[in-house]
C-alpha cells in the first residue's frame, strides 16, 4: 500500500516500503479545467433546487439529429461493437475526406485521416506527433484554456502572445515574430475562436500562413466550431492555399459542436501521412479505436440531411444578436461581437474598484464570485484562458435562460454601480 504523505518541492512523494517514490513532476504541473469544474458546480447547484442561470455551457443545448440517432441504434442492433481500425474506419475516413473536399477544398486520402475520441484526443495525439522536448508552440491569447495543458503533456513549451482587442483578438503577423525563436515547432490556430468568438478572414489567414511557411514549422488549425459563424461571415481552412502550408498544417475538427454530439467523443485530424502514421501508431497504443457506434453514426452526420445543422445555427445566431444587445446596454462592459462559436467574451475591467457584498472587485474571478452569490449567475473568468480581466457567457442554452441571466447581471452592476 501507497501512502501520499507529504509535499516536498512541489512533488507529492509516496512512502513506502524500502523508500520513498516521486510521483510525474509533469503529471503534477497539469491544471485541472476550470471550465469543468465551474460546470460540474453549476449543476450540483441546480440540482439543488437553485434557480440558477449558467453561462456555462461548452456544447450546444440541442439534441443530436434523429437520424444521427438511429444509425447508432442500427448500428447496435447489427453488432457494430468490436475494435474497428486504430485511426478510425475506412469508410468514415472516406466520408471524412469527402466532407474536407466539399467544404473546405482539402484534397486527403483515408491515410491521411486519424478519427479519435472527440477532438481533445486529436489535439493532443498531433501535439505528441510533432513536439520533442522543449519545443516551443506559440499559442496566441486568449486561448481555449487546454492548449497550455496539451503542449505541457507532450514535452513542449507555450509561448503566449497577446492579441489585441482593437483587431478582433487576432493574431498578427508582426506578433508572431516577436514569439518566434529556433525553438519554435508550430502555432495554433483557432477559428472561429472559443472563447473570442473570432473569425480569422481569408487575408488574415493568408498572412499567418505566409510566416508558417517562411518559417518551416507546423500550424495546428483547431476549426472545431466550423458549422457555427454568422452574419455572412465565411469560414476558410488555412491549409487550402497551396501545397506549402497544405504539408504544414495539422487539421483537427469533429463533431461535437456542429453536430451537437459532445458525449459521443469523436473527433479527427487531417495530416500528411507522415503525421497521421505517428498519430495512428500512437493511438493504437493508448486508446485501441475510437467509439465503433458512435463511427458508424458520424458517417450518416456528414452525408446526411445538414438541416438540423443550419437550424441550430440560426437559432444560435438569434440568441448572439440578442446577447449582444443586451450586453451593449449595460455600463462598463466592454465587447467584441462574435463571427461565431457560441460565446460573448467580455472585458470587465470597468467594474474594478468597488466592494460589493463584501468582496473587492479586483479581477473577472471576483466578478464571477459575486454573481454566483448574489445574482444565481455562473459565468466563466477567463484567467485560465490567458485573460484575467475577461469572462466568458455562453448563449448555448435556452433563450429564457439567456434573458434572466442578462437581467440579473445589468442588475449586478446598475445595482452597484
Amino acid at each position: 500500500m501507497y501512502i501520499i504523505s507529504y509535499f516536498k518541492h512541489s512533488s507529492i512523494i509516496w512512502q513506502r516500503k524500502g523508500g520513498n517514490m516521486k510521483l510525474s513532476e509533469r503529471g503534477l504541473q497539469v491544471k485541472e479545467s476550470s471550465t469543468l469544474a465551474i460546470t460540474a458546480k453549476a449543476k450540483k447547484m441546480a440540482s439543488e433546487g437553485i434557480d440558477l442561470v449558467a453561462f456555462t455551457a461548452g456544447e450546444p443545448d440541442f439534441d443530436t439529429p434523429e437520424h444521427i440517432r438511429e444509425e447508432a441504434i442500427r448500428a447496435i442492433n447489427i453488432g457494430f461493437t468490436r475494435y474497428t481500425p486504430a485511426p478510425g474506419t475506412v469508410e468514415l475516413r472516406k466520408a471524412i475526406c469527402g466532407k474536407l473536399k466539399r467544404d473546405n477544398s482539402l484534397t486527403y486520402e483515408p491515410a491521411q485521416i486519424v478519427v479519435s475520441n472527440g477532438a481533445k484526443h486529436s489535439l493532443t495525439n498531433a501535439f505528441m506527433a510533432i513536439l520533442n522536448e522543449g519545443d516551443e508552440v506559440i499559442v496566441p491569447a486568449p486561448f481555449w484554456l487546454s492548449y497550455p495543458e496539451m503542449v505541457h503533456i507532450a514535452g513542449g513549451k507555450s509561448v503566449i502572445i497577446q492579441s489585441d482587442p482593437g483587431n478582433g483578438y487576432k493574431m498578427t503577423r508582426k506578433e508572431l515574430e516577436s514569439a518566434y525563436t529556433s525553438k519554435t515547432k508550430a502555432l495554433i490556430l483557432n477559428s472561429p475562436s472559443n472563447p473570442t468568438g473570432a473569425v480569422y478572414s481569408e487575408a488574415e489567414l493568408k498572412e499567418i500562413a505566409d510566416f508558417v511557411v517562411e518559417k518551416d514549422i507546423f500550424v495546428i488549425a483547431d476549426e472545431i466550431y466550423e458549422e457555427l459563424v454568422y452574419g455572412g461571415v465565411k469560414h476558410v481552412s488555412i491549409a487550402s492555399f497551396n501545397e506549402e502550408i497544405f504539408k504544414r498544417t495539422i487539421v483537427i475538427n469533429g463533431f461535437s459542436k456542429g453536430y451537437a454530439m459532445t458525449g459521443w467523443r469523436l473527433g479527427y485530424a487531417a495530416a500528411v501521412k507522415e503525421i497521421a502514421d505517428i498519430m495512428s501508431n500512437i493511438q493504437s497504443h493508448m486508446t485501441s479505436n475510437p467509439n465503433s457506434i458512435t463511427q458508424m453514426a458520424a458517417i450518416v452526420a456528414l452525408e446526411g440531411d445538414q438541416a438540423a445543422v443550419k437550424n441550430m445555427r440560426v437559432e444560435f445566431e438569434k440568441r448572439r444578436d440578442y446577447i449582444c444587445d443586451r450586453a451593449d446596454k449595460i455600463p462598463h462592459l466592454k465587447f467584441n461581437r462574435p463571427d461565431g462559436a457560441f460565446y460573448l467574451y467580455i472585458d470587465v475591467s470597468g467594474l474594478y474598484g468597488k466592494t460589493v457584498k463584501g468582496v473587492e472587485i479586483k479581477s473577472a474571478a471576483d466578478v464571477g464570485d459575486v454573481l454566483l452569490s448574489a445574482y444565481d449567475t455562473v459565468v466563466v473568468p477567463c484567467a485560465d484562458f490567458g485573460a484575467p480581466d475577461h469572462i466568458r457567457l455562453s448563449y448555448a442554452i435556452a433563450m429564457a435562460d439567456i434573458e434572466k441571466g442578462m437581467d440579473r447581471i445589468e442588475k449586478f452592476v446598475k445595482e452597484n454601480y
